[in-house]
């Protein structure tokens, strides 16, 4: 009865050995997730910055509610969008979602 007690206890992995090859799983999972989910997302976020730092008057944007305008006048944190003739709003610049391209056709067109 002492014996089997004695071999499970002797088998079980002690000191920094066994701490390392516990803490791997965990530090795997993180590589995973740094490489899958946290760097594709910071880069996004770096290209959505350059982009609403580039933007100028008359460029075609959309904003994050789904307003699409005519950009009419840029300052530090905000611009004005021009979404008919004589109809301006004002936006926040981190609220665009993106910059249409002029050269782009319409899909139905």
């Amino acid at each position: 009865m002492i014996q089997p007690a004695f071999l499970m206890a002797a088998a079980a992995p002690t000191g920094a050995g066994g701490f390392l090859v516990q803490i791997m799983p965990l530090v795997l999972i993180f590589i995973i997730f740094w490489f899958l989910l946290i760097r594709p997302q910071q880069k996004r976020m770096k290209e959505h910055q350059q982009m609403v730092m580039a933007v100028k008057k008359g460029d075609r944007v959309v904003t994050g509610g789904g307003l699409l305008g005519k950009v009419s006048k840029v300052t530090d944190d905000e611009v004005e969008i021009e979404l008919a003739q004589g109809v301006k709003v004002k936006a926040v610049k981190s609220t665009l979602q993106t910059v249409i391209d002029p050269k782009a056709k319409a899909a139905n067109d």
